[in-house]
């Protein structure tokens, strides 16, 4: 069957499902949507609140609207100031100087300065605190707070992606007074937004944060109301009660515009991979893996899981720094490569223990069977475990596999995108599997230039080790389509998948 018929034959079926749900909560509803009141349906519950140990994109949602962190991104991915004002660099690129914005508060209400800067820093960096993002900050040797308003980062060398690794919410800005188990139960950010309430698995509720140091949010309230499957979503946007939703699926994207609603389509930075973790003995020979990329389709796939929308992808899917998507062994399915592999590796099959989530988005299952049907060609075998996203999540940090089905986010810069992961070093090199020297070697090198041209040589040859050690499978980007009813205005999405721009959104 074609991608075409199946996705004609799934809208299909979608739609009859939708006219169903869709009476039924007409029926019951007694909620309308209120000015000032907005309703996100989500499938997954957030599986974090503290900030700097948040991974789930669900999580990672959330928090982008409570806390606040040194430099942000726009609209078009460029970095600008956040919590920093401004930021110089010295001559020799050793030292790094942020003039903080005065008047800052937290949302309860105490002061935000340079000790809260500096004891944020020292945390993130500190092995004990086991932040996601602790390698990002390799090059800070030493952090200073000679003012108020003022910190002073002295470097072990110049780092073009620090001020682009600041803007993440895994290194927000938290109070020196409030620790991980106050925050994990009641974020205190300096966000557009403050923390509300949380029903666990049920909803999670936000308030406009009036002390907010830019321009006051125009939502009173920011409901993120757990449902569990992309269909009963729609039917309660058509029914009044959810009034904004980000789906990963062109079909429900494709019937959410049928239906209606305002559907906004957007490229991701984000991707889809197989993970290897090369640290299990059945992956520690690189003829192991290489027999697997081999064995896929990475096209078929596409069309299978996401009915052909998006873009087969090397590694690196920031533009500036795109990846070639052939420049690998194998860019085109090749049998006989693999089997040639598999027996360089002494083997004649293989059986991966494979995890998957459930809920987080919505191709992993498909995407999971069409790789396992696939492999099978190869004697390859994925043993799959379907798992919810919070158990995902944790046998994914803890390494806890031999394969992992995953969507990764994407970065404007390949050094927060890889360096956590892909470096001897890197905090998260535990759920990669794999580093090797000459990848320490290119990722200090590309912190140390910030000449676009000779970083984008250097990150196509960090693609391409990658690529020629299968250290994961890369396989497509695709797209967001960010669902509005017709009274939702404001809303930016981004490459990114960030909804920071709920602070500009309004429902009337």
């Amino acid at each position: 069957m074609s991608p075409a018929s199946r996705f004609g034959r799934r809208l299909t079926a979608v739609i009859g499902a939708l006219a169903t749900l869709s009476l039924l909560l007409a029926g019951c509803s007694g909620s309308q949507a209120e000015p000032g009141k907005l309703v996100i349906g989500v499938t997954t519950d957030a599986n974090a609140l503290f900030p700097w140990k948040a991974t789930q994109f669900q999580s990672i949602a959330v928090l982008q609207n409570l806390y606040g962190t040194l430099t942000e991104f726009d609209k078009d991915l460029k970095v600008v100031p956040g919590l920093a004002e401004s930021w110089d660099t010295s001559k020799d690129g050793r030292t790094l100087t942020f003039h903080l914005r005065s008047g800052v508060t937290f949302a309860d209400g105490s002061a935000f300065d340079s000790a809260d800067v500096k004891d944020s820093l020292d945390k993130i960096r500190d092995p004990k605190t086991a932040a996601v993002a602790a390698s990002t900050l390799a090059s800070v040797k030493k952090v200073t707070a000679p003012d108020a308003d003022t910190v002073t980062l002295k470097l072990s060398g110049p780092d073009a992606a620090l001020p682009s690794n600041l803007a993440s919410v895994n290194t927000a800005m938290l109070s020196s007074d409030d620790t991980e188990k106050q925050l994990a139960a009641k974020p205190n950010g300096t966000g557009p937004f403050a923390f509300d309430s949380r029903k666990p698995s049920q909803t999670l509720k936000l308030k406009k944060n009036d002390a907010y140091w830019g321009e006051a949010p125009k939502l009173d309230s920011v409901e993120f109301r757990v449902i569990p499957d992309d269909d009963s979503i729609l039917a309660a946007m058509q029914a009044g009660n959810v009034q904004f939703a980000v789906f990963d699926n062109p079909v429900v994207g494709q019937t959410a515009e049928d239906l209606g609603l305002n559907v906004a389509k957007t490229s991701q930075l984000s991707y889809h991979a197989l993970q290897l973790n090369a640290k299990r003995d059945v992956l520690s020979d690189v003829n192991t893996r290489l027999a697997v990329q081999c064995a896929i389709d990475r096209s078929a796939v596409l069309d299978t899981a996401g009915f052909g929308e998006g873009k087969v992808t090397g590694p690196i899917t920031s533009p500036d720094y795109l990846s070639d998507p052939d420049d690998r062994p194998c860019p085109t399915r090749d049998l006989d490569k693999s089997a040639e592999y598999l027996r360089k590796a002494g083997k004649d099959s293989l059986t991966l223990k494979t995890i998957v989530s459930q809920g987080e988005y919505a191709t992993s299952v498909d995407e999971a069977q069409n790789l396992k049907s696939q492999l099978a060609d190869a004697n390859i075998e994925l043993d799959l475990e379907v798992l919810e996203s919070g158990a995902f999540v944790d046998a994914w940090v803890g390494a806890d596999f031999d394969a992992a089905v995953a969507l990764n986010g994407g970065r404007e810069d390949p050094d927060g995108m890889y360096g956590r992961y892909f470096t001897s070093t890197g905090n998260l090199n535990k759920v990669a599997g794999y580093s090797s020297p000459t990848l320490d070697k290119l990722f200090a090198e590309g912190r140390s230039t910030s000449d676009l041209a000779k970083r984008e040589e250097i990150y196509t040859k960090v693609g391409r080790e990658l690529e020629d050690n299968a250290a994961w499978i890369w396989l497509f980007s695709g797209f967001t389509y960010t669902a509005t009813t017709a009274n939702v205005h404001g809303f930016t999405p981004l490459e990114s998948g960030s909804l920071q721009y709920l602070r500009t959104t309004s429902v009337d």
